[in-house]
């Protein structure tokens, strides 16, 4: 596997974890949330959480496809997973 793979990998691993997290609250949110008014106001920002994860790990899966199958598209969907890392980073950091 090259380098470029790994790396791949190793972000594709990392977003799915963070949206596998992210659904796991989103379960216990939908559960606990009429009993916790506190957890009803964080739904939104929640679910906004999970889309952005569930987004970056399609495209990182993508991605890795691409570059494993030596595919054309394959430098146009590392760009799109490097854009897609620094806009989720963008997001979270201000």
């Amino acid at each position: 596997m090259r380098p470029l793979s790994v790396v791949t990998l190793i972000i594709l691993g990392s977003s799915f974890a963070i949206t596998f997290s992210l659904t796991a609250v989103v379960i216990v949110t939908l559960i606990l949330g009429g009993e916790h008014p506190r957890l009803q106001a964080e739904f939104q920002p929640l679910l906004k959480s999970l889309m952005l994860f569930f987004g970056m790990t399609l495209i990182c899966t993508l991605s890795f496809y691409t570059l494993l199958k030596n595919h054309v598209a394959r430098w146009w969907a590392q760009a799109a997973m490097w854009a897609a890392l620094f806009g989720v980073g963008y997001y979270y950091w201000p």
